[in-house]
Protein backbone atom coordinates (compact mmCIF):
# COMPACT_ATOMS: atom_id res chain seq x y z
CA UNK A 1 0.00 0.00 0.00
CA UNK A 2 1.08 3.72 -0.90
CA UNK A 3 2.26 5.87 2.25
CA UNK A 4 -0.11 9.03 2.38
CA UNK A 5 0.99 12.54 1.59
CA UNK A 6 -1.48 14.93 2.14
CA UNK A 7 -1.36 18.34 -0.03
CA UNK A 8 -3.11 21.56 0.72
CA UNK A 9 -3.60 24.09 -2.01
CA UNK A 10 -4.22 26.94 0.02
CA UNK A 11 -6.20 29.75 -1.41
CA UNK A 12 -7.25 33.57 -0.93
CA UNK A 13 -5.91 34.58 2.91
CA UNK A 14 -5.08 30.71 3.31
CA UNK A 15 -1.23 30.94 2.73
CA UNK A 16 0.60 29.08 5.98
CA UNK A 17 -0.30 26.23 8.41
CA UNK A 18 0.92 26.67 12.04
CA UNK A 19 1.83 23.82 14.38
CA UNK A 20 3.70 21.68 11.54
CA UNK A 21 7.42 19.88 12.20
CA UNK A 22 10.16 20.06 10.14
CA UNK A 23 8.91 22.60 8.22
CA UNK A 24 11.23 23.88 5.15
CA UNK A 25 10.48 25.41 1.88
CA UNK A 26 11.67 24.02 -1.41
CA UNK A 27 11.71 24.44 -4.90
CA UNK A 28 10.72 21.91 -7.23
CA UNK A 29 11.09 22.50 -11.20
CA UNK A 30 8.13 21.52 -13.67
CA UNK A 31 8.26 21.24 -17.51
CA UNK A 32 4.87 22.85 -17.14
CA UNK A 33 6.45 26.13 -16.57
CA UNK A 34 6.60 28.15 -13.16
CA UNK A 35 4.07 26.83 -9.85
CA UNK A 36 2.99 29.71 -7.87
CA UNK A 37 5.78 29.23 -5.50
CA UNK A 38 7.42 26.98 -3.72
CA UNK A 39 6.46 24.08 -1.63
CA UNK A 40 6.35 23.74 2.22
CA UNK A 41 7.84 20.51 2.95
CA UNK A 42 6.70 19.17 6.47
CA UNK A 43 4.53 16.74 8.75
CA UNK A 44 1.75 16.88 10.99
CA UNK A 45 1.68 14.20 13.81
CA UNK A 46 4.19 12.03 11.46
CA UNK A 47 1.77 12.16 8.66
CA UNK A 48 3.82 14.06 5.57
CA UNK A 49 1.94 17.48 4.60
CA UNK A 50 2.75 19.58 1.48
CA UNK A 51 1.76 22.87 1.21
CA UNK A 52 1.53 25.23 -1.84
CA UNK A 53 0.03 29.28 -1.69
CA UNK A 54 -2.21 29.16 -4.76
CA UNK A 55 -1.90 32.62 -5.16
CA UNK A 56 1.83 32.83 -4.49
CA UNK A 57 2.88 34.27 -0.98
CA UNK A 58 1.56 37.54 -0.63
CA UNK A 59 -1.09 37.01 -3.01
CA UNK A 60 0.85 37.65 -6.30
CA UNK A 61 -1.17 35.58 -8.71
CA UNK A 62 -4.25 36.45 -10.04
CA UNK A 63 -6.74 33.53 -10.85
CA UNK A 64 -6.53 33.57 -14.72
CA UNK A 65 -2.85 33.76 -14.22
CA UNK A 66 -2.26 30.74 -12.29
CA UNK A 67 -0.11 28.27 -13.35
CA UNK A 68 -2.55 25.31 -12.92
CA UNK A 69 -0.65 22.02 -15.08
CA UNK A 70 2.90 23.41 -12.94
CA UNK A 71 1.13 23.17 -9.75
CA UNK A 72 -0.47 19.83 -9.73
CA UNK A 73 3.02 18.68 -11.63
CA UNK A 74 4.90 19.90 -8.56
CA UNK A 75 2.68 18.22 -6.18
CA UNK A 76 2.66 15.14 -7.87
CA UNK A 77 6.86 15.17 -8.07
CA UNK A 78 6.03 16.04 -3.99
CA UNK A 79 4.87 12.83 -4.21
CA UNK A 80 0.98 14.13 -2.94
CA UNK A 81 -1.82 11.34 -2.73
CA UNK A 82 -4.44 13.22 -1.80
CA UNK A 83 -4.86 17.08 -2.49
CA UNK A 84 -7.13 19.22 -0.39
CA UNK A 85 -8.20 22.72 -2.00
CA UNK A 86 -9.03 25.39 0.47
CA UNK A 87 -10.85 28.46 -1.20
CA UNK A 88 -12.86 31.46 -0.28
CA UNK A 89 -16.07 31.62 -2.25
CA UNK A 90 -19.23 33.73 -2.66
CA UNK A 91 -22.39 31.81 -1.56
CA UNK A 92 -25.34 31.73 -3.88
CA UNK A 93 -27.90 30.07 -1.39
CA UNK A 94 -29.70 31.78 1.56
CA UNK A 95 -28.71 28.98 3.91
CA UNK A 96 -25.06 28.97 3.08
CA UNK A 97 -24.06 32.54 5.21
CA UNK A 98 -20.60 34.41 4.76
CA UNK A 99 -18.60 32.47 7.51
CA UNK A 100 -19.88 29.02 6.80
CA UNK A 101 -18.16 25.94 4.76
CA UNK A 102 -18.91 24.37 2.48
CA UNK A 103 -17.99 20.61 1.81
CA UNK A 104 -18.68 20.55 -2.72
CA UNK A 105 -19.12 17.59 -4.44
CA UNK A 106 -19.28 18.97 -8.30
CA UNK A 107 -18.49 21.88 -10.46
CA UNK A 108 -19.42 23.78 -13.19
CA UNK A 109 -16.32 25.16 -15.30
CA UNK A 110 -17.17 28.13 -17.06
CA UNK A 111 -13.23 29.58 -17.16
CA UNK A 112 -11.91 29.75 -20.85
CA UNK A 113 -8.83 31.36 -20.79
CA UNK A 114 -6.41 28.02 -19.16
CA UNK A 115 -5.03 25.66 -19.92
CA UNK A 116 -7.20 22.54 -18.47
CA UNK A 117 -5.20 19.19 -19.87
CA UNK A 118 -1.67 17.76 -19.36
CA UNK A 119 -2.72 15.63 -22.55
CA UNK A 120 -2.58 16.69 -26.09
CA UNK A 121 -1.46 16.44 -29.47
CA UNK A 122 1.08 13.17 -29.50
CA UNK A 123 -0.77 11.56 -26.56
CA UNK A 124 -4.62 11.95 -26.14
CA UNK A 125 -6.02 11.18 -23.08
CA UNK A 126 -9.79 11.18 -21.79
CA UNK A 127 -10.47 10.68 -17.97
CA UNK A 128 -14.05 11.05 -16.11
CA UNK A 129 -14.48 13.41 -14.17
CA UNK A 130 -17.86 12.67 -13.05
CA UNK A 131 -17.47 12.85 -9.96
CA UNK A 132 -15.12 15.02 -9.06
CA UNK A 133 -14.69 14.73 -5.74
CA UNK A 134 -12.55 11.74 -3.86
CA UNK A 135 -15.02 10.68 -1.07
CA UNK A 136 -12.89 9.45 1.57
CA UNK A 137 -10.64 12.54 1.50
CA UNK A 138 -14.27 14.04 1.78
CA UNK A 139 -15.95 12.13 4.87
CA UNK A 140 -12.27 12.78 6.43
CA UNK A 141 -12.37 16.67 5.87
CA UNK A 142 -16.34 16.02 6.96
CA UNK A 143 -15.47 14.27 10.52
CA UNK A 144 -12.69 17.00 11.31
CA UNK A 145 -15.16 20.00 10.69
CA UNK A 146 -17.55 18.23 13.00
CA UNK A 147 -14.81 17.58 15.71
CA UNK A 148 -13.63 21.58 15.12
CA UNK A 149 -17.05 22.50 15.39
CA UNK A 150 -16.85 24.19 12.41
CA UNK A 151 -20.22 25.11 10.32
CA UNK A 152 -20.15 23.18 7.77
CA UNK A 153 -22.46 21.67 4.46
CA UNK A 154 -22.06 18.31 2.97
CA UNK A 155 -22.54 18.35 -0.70
CA UNK A 156 -23.11 21.53 -3.48
CA UNK A 157 -21.84 22.48 -6.79
CA UNK A 158 -18.88 25.01 -7.18
CA UNK A 159 -19.28 27.40 -9.79
CA UNK A 160 -16.44 28.06 -11.57
CA UNK A 161 -15.77 31.40 -13.53
CA UNK A 162 -13.01 33.14 -14.77
CA UNK A 163 -12.55 36.44 -13.36
CA UNK A 164 -10.95 38.57 -12.25
CA UNK A 165 -14.00 40.81 -12.05
CA UNK A 166 -16.46 39.75 -9.56
CA UNK A 167 -19.99 38.59 -11.42
CA UNK A 168 -22.54 40.53 -12.73
CA UNK A 169 -26.40 41.04 -10.87
CA UNK A 170 -27.58 38.43 -14.06
CA UNK A 171 -24.81 36.44 -13.97
CA UNK A 172 -25.20 35.61 -10.48
CA UNK A 173 -29.43 34.93 -10.83
CA UNK A 174 -28.14 32.57 -13.64
CA UNK A 175 -26.71 30.16 -11.53
CA UNK A 176 -28.43 30.19 -8.80
CA UNK A 177 -31.67 29.13 -11.62
CA UNK A 178 -28.77 26.44 -11.98
CA UNK A 179 -28.95 25.12 -8.27
CA UNK A 180 -24.91 25.99 -7.75
CA UNK A 181 -24.01 26.44 -3.71
CA UNK A 182 -21.13 28.68 -4.39
CA UNK A 183 -18.95 30.51 -6.88
CA UNK A 184 -15.15 30.92 -6.89
CA UNK A 185 -12.31 31.33 -9.64
CA UNK A 186 -9.85 28.62 -8.98
CA UNK A 187 -10.74 25.63 -8.48
CA UNK A 188 -11.02 24.74 -12.22
CA UNK A 189 -9.11 23.15 -14.45
CA UNK A 190 -7.27 22.54 -11.07
CA UNK A 191 -9.83 19.73 -9.93
CA UNK A 192 -9.67 18.37 -13.62
CA UNK A 193 -5.97 18.34 -13.82
CA UNK A 194 -5.85 16.38 -10.11
CA UNK A 195 -7.57 13.48 -11.52
CA UNK A 196 -5.11 13.48 -14.47
CA UNK A 197 -2.90 13.29 -12.02
CA UNK A 198 -4.50 10.45 -10.42
CA UNK A 199 -4.33 12.64 -7.51
CA UNK A 200 -7.38 12.17 -4.37
CA UNK A 201 -8.85 15.92 -4.62
CA UNK A 202 -11.44 17.36 -2.66
CA UNK A 203 -12.91 21.47 -1.88
CA UNK A 204 -13.34 23.18 1.36
CA UNK A 205 -15.21 26.11 0.12
CA UNK A 206 -15.31 28.95 2.61
CA UNK A 207 -18.24 31.32 2.33
CA UNK A 208 -17.05 34.71 2.47
CA UNK A 209 -19.91 37.15 1.00
CA UNK A 210 -23.68 36.54 -1.45
CA UNK A 211 -21.94 37.61 -4.23
CA UNK A 212 -23.94 40.36 -5.71
CA UNK A 213 -27.59 38.60 -5.65
CA UNK A 214 -29.34 38.94 -2.25
CA UNK A 215 -30.98 42.17 -1.80
CA UNK A 216 -29.72 42.68 1.82
CA UNK A 217 -26.31 42.79 1.61
CA UNK A 218 -24.10 44.42 0.00
CA UNK A 219 -22.54 43.37 -3.18
CA UNK A 220 -19.05 42.00 -2.64
CA UNK A 221 -15.71 43.80 -2.39
CA UNK A 222 -12.31 42.95 -1.36
CA UNK A 223 -12.54 45.32 1.69
CA UNK A 224 -15.85 42.64 2.71
CA UNK A 225 -14.31 40.05 1.90
CA UNK A 226 -11.19 39.51 3.72
CA UNK A 227 -13.25 41.13 6.93
CA UNK A 228 -14.67 37.69 7.01
CA UNK A 229 -11.67 35.30 4.69
CA UNK A 230 -9.73 35.87 8.15
CA UNK A 231 -11.91 34.55 11.03
CA UNK A 232 -12.89 31.81 7.79
CA UNK A 233 -8.85 31.06 8.05
CA UNK A 234 -8.43 30.85 11.55
CA UNK A 235 -11.07 27.72 11.14
CA UNK A 236 -9.34 26.32 8.35
CA UNK A 237 -6.34 25.72 9.61
CA UNK A 238 -7.56 24.36 13.00
CA UNK A 239 -9.88 22.10 10.27
CA UNK A 240 -6.74 20.79 8.64
CA UNK A 241 -4.67 20.12 11.56
CA UNK A 242 -7.45 17.78 12.93
CA UNK A 243 -7.48 16.54 9.27
CA UNK A 244 -3.71 15.23 9.27
CA UNK A 245 -3.72 14.63 12.54
CA UNK A 246 -6.22 11.24 11.82
CA UNK A 247 -5.73 10.83 8.46
CA UNK A 248 -4.61 7.77 7.50
CA UNK A 249 -1.14 7.50 7.01
CA UNK A 250 -1.18 4.88 4.24
CA UNK A 251 -2.89 5.84 1.23
CA UNK A 252 -6.65 3.76 0.84
CA UNK A 253 -7.54 2.68 -2.85
CA UNK A 254 -10.05 5.12 -3.90
CA UNK A 255 -13.37 3.91 -4.36
CA UNK A 256 -14.17 6.12 -7.50
CA UNK A 257 -10.87 5.26 -9.06
CA UNK A 258 -9.00 8.69 -8.49
CA UNK A 259 -5.84 7.19 -7.84
CA UNK A 260 -6.16 4.40 -10.92
CA UNK A 261 -7.40 7.12 -13.40
CA UNK A 262 -5.53 7.00 -15.97
CA UNK A 263 -5.29 3.14 -16.71
CA UNK A 264 -7.90 3.33 -19.40
CA UNK A 265 -7.67 7.10 -20.82
CA UNK A 266 -4.83 7.28 -22.76
CA UNK A 267 -5.82 6.39 -26.65
CA UNK A 268 -2.86 7.31 -28.83
CA UNK A 269 -0.99 4.18 -29.42
CA UNK A 270 2.21 3.58 -28.13
CA UNK A 271 4.40 3.91 -31.64
CA UNK A 272 2.21 6.89 -32.59
CA UNK A 273 2.93 9.16 -29.13
CA UNK A 274 5.07 12.07 -29.13
CA UNK A 275 8.50 11.59 -27.25
CA UNK A 276 8.66 15.41 -26.19
CA UNK A 277 5.16 15.00 -24.67
CA UNK A 278 5.77 11.96 -23.09
CA UNK A 279 9.06 13.27 -21.50
CA UNK A 280 6.69 16.02 -20.01
CA UNK A 281 4.26 13.82 -18.63
CA UNK A 282 6.68 11.81 -16.93
CA UNK A 283 5.21 12.83 -13.13
CA UNK A 284 1.78 13.02 -14.10
CA UNK A 285 1.52 9.57 -16.31
CA UNK A 286 5.06 7.71 -15.65
CA UNK A 287 2.92 4.90 -13.65
CA UNK A 288 1.04 3.92 -17.05
CA UNK A 289 3.63 5.21 -19.70
CA UNK A 290 7.07 3.92 -18.35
Amino acid sequence: MTNTVLGIMGGSGFYDLPGMANAEWRHIESPWGKPSDDILFAEIDGLPVRFLPRHGRGHKVPPSAINFRANIDVMKRAGVTDLLSISACGSLKEELPPGHFVIVDQFIDRTFEREKSFFGAGCVAHVSVADPISPLLADALEVAAKAERVSVSRGGTYLVMEGPQFSTRAESELYRSWGCAVIGMTNMPEAKLAREAEICYATLAMVTDYDCWHAEHDDVDVASVIVIMRDNTAKAQQLVANLARNFPKEHPICPIGSDKALDVAIITPPEARDPALLAKLDAIAGRVLG
